[in-house]
């Protein structure tokens, strides 16, 4: 099954992204694809590269950067929430692509599924 995911809400003040990426993890070990992630809102901040966090803390944006070099899954992040935010192609990981709204509809149509992460 091709699957797309909608990734609407931050890193770390929220558990959508973590349960996005194991979703994509534990989907791509069963044998689907995941087409693309696509950031809209506040997920866009999923894919700074500017964030640090501590030693201990999990790197977010480490993890979709990995998870589109390792399985070839688009990360896209929404243009218009981008800007309004502050995050520019400077910023973003090297796996990620800022893109328009309308890919979102593309992935849409293009995948069996699409599974919305966060309100």
């Amino acid at each position: 099954m091709k699957i797309g995911i909608l990734l609407k809400e931050g890193p770390y003040n929220h558990q959508a992204s973590d349960t996005a990426y194991k979703f994509a993890e534990a989907a791509i070990k069963k044998g689907h694809t995941i087409d693309a992630v696509f950031l809209y809102n506040d997920g866009v901040g999923n894919v700074t590269k500017m964030m640090d966090p501590p030693q201990d803390d999990r790197n977010i944006a480490a993890r979709w950067d990995a998870l589109s070099k390792q399985h070839g899954v688009e990360i896209l992040a929404c243009i218009a929430a981008s800007k309004r935010r502050g995050i520019n192609d400077d910023v973003i990981i090297e796996g990620g692509t800022i893109t328009g709204l309308g890919t979102l509809t593309d992935i849409a149509i293009r995948n069996d599924r699409l599974i919305t992460f966060g309100d």
